[in-house]
């Protein structure tokens, strides 16, 4: 998102069930002072009668039902009778179906306000569980396949965890992502205390590792059956009015070393000159690693094309992955007033803020960008999607 400030006062931890309420956000440095609206109450699911429920699986062609229930399946370890019935519930909407799964409705719930367990007593449910695309008629043992190590994938997002409004939602939205794709790393930004406990609870499979633990901070998620932790840092920016860093962390990936780096670079054109000085910082960070080493930096940049122009681009060691596989315009703006109305912004604007640089190794195996997509483009049932930001989605490949 475009600004943050010190988020005092949230470390309260969210409740299993009912939103109590919570205290204000921060202030957020703005481009223009825009009026935001209240958010509106989650509509109340309708319950659809039995002829229309058939009719909208008829909507929806027959092999792509068993695609959807094998892949409901294998994300939820249920069998594919649960898959078919949770998605025909819910007119074959696989994230709503996921989340309905999730997160009984209140008349599921026991009179203690917590919702039923669906796992042995003391285990928390896993969102993150290894999943692999699914083929029909396939069961969910079947759809957990031995891992690649011929590829990886890491997202970057920022997941405006300073928005306080339909906040439990976006997050179940953001684990439903984290499911589906199931990358190997994911760089977020904009975490908050709450967010951060939230997603140490569902995300099981990933060890996660915050750039701070105040405020609003940075984090790296590290898939445990895939990437091996070796190390961390954290180097400050230290100039920064915005509680802003670089989080480092030295991993191993199929043999390869890796130095994988995130940071919210500081927000607004008011502050320009400090977020230029916080990329310099990071781009040396970059230049300094091991030679031996490949270095990923991602994150919410906040950076016009023209601020990089202005202290000469990248040096030539180091790739802008979007502009390495040729500009794709599918995926240029990750800020985007127009499509996505978290904001209710009066402005409408499309900027490419976050970003992923790359500096390959100069011994040993290859590791190069493959492909890059937007996540994050469909709204949630509360009526707003998971972030103000699309998340960037970047496949690698891996020559040993």
């Amino acid at each position: 998102m475009e600004g943050g400030s010190a988020a005092a006062g949230l470390l309260e931890q969210w409740p299993q069930a009912e939103t109590v309420p919570q205290p204000e956000p921060p202030p957020r440095p703005q481009e223009e002072t825009v009026p935001q609206e209240e958010a509106l109450p989650r509509p109340q699911e309708e319950t659809v009668p039995e002829g229309e429920a058939a009719a909208a699986a008829l909507l929806v062609p027959a092999e792509r039902r068993k695609l959807l229930c094998a892949e409901f399946a294998s994300i939820t370890s249920s069998d594919l009778a649960r898959a078919r019935c949770c998605l025909a519930d819910n007119d074959w909407h696989l994230q709503r179906a996921l989340n309905s799964y999730f997160e009984p409705p209140v008349d599921e719930r026991d009179v203690g306000g917590r919702p039923q367990a669906r796992t042995p007593p003391e285990t928390c449910i896993d969102l993150t569980a290894d999943v692999t695309t699914s083929s029909a008629g396939v069961n969910s043992a079947d759809c957990r396949q031995p891992e690649d190590d011929s590829r990886f994938s890491l997202i970057t997002w920022n997941i405006d965890g300073l928005d306080l409004g339909n906040q439990q939602d976006r997050a179940r939205g953001v684990c439903s992502y984290l499911a589906l794709y199931s990358p190997d790393v994911v760089f977020l930004q904009e975490v908050i205390p709450p967010y951060f406990s939230y997603l140490q609870k569902r995300a099981l499979s990933y060890t996660i590792i915050p750039g701070n633990i105040d405020g609003y901070f940075t984090a790296i998620m590290l898939k445990k059956s895939r990437v091996k932790f070796l190390r961390q840092e954290i180097i400050p920016f230290p100039t920064t009015s915005m509680m802003r860093n670089l989080l480092v962390v030295h991993v191993n990936i199929s043999g390869n070393e890796l130095c994988l780096m995130t940071s919210h670079l500081e927000s607004t054109k008011g502050h320009a000159k400090e977020r230029l000085n916080q990329l310099r910082q990071v781009l040396k960070t970059m230049q300094e690693a091991s030679e031996s080493t490949t270095v990923i930096f991602g994150g919410d940049t906040n950076l016009r094309d023209h601020e990089v122009t202005q202290i000469g681009g990248l040096p030539n060691n180091i790739l802008d992955i979007w502009e390495f596989l040729g500009k794709p315009g599918h995926c240029r703006y990750t800020w985007d007033t127009n499509c996505n109305s978290n904001l209710d912004a009066s402005y409408k604007c499309k900027l490419r803020f976050d970003r992923i640089f790359f500096r390959t190794a100069t011994e040993g195996g290859q590791i190069i960008p493959r492909s890059l997509d937007l996540i994050g483009l469909e709204k949630l049932d509360c009526g707003r999607f998971p972030s103000d930001h699309w998340g960037l989605l970047c496949d690698f490949d891996v020559i040993l």
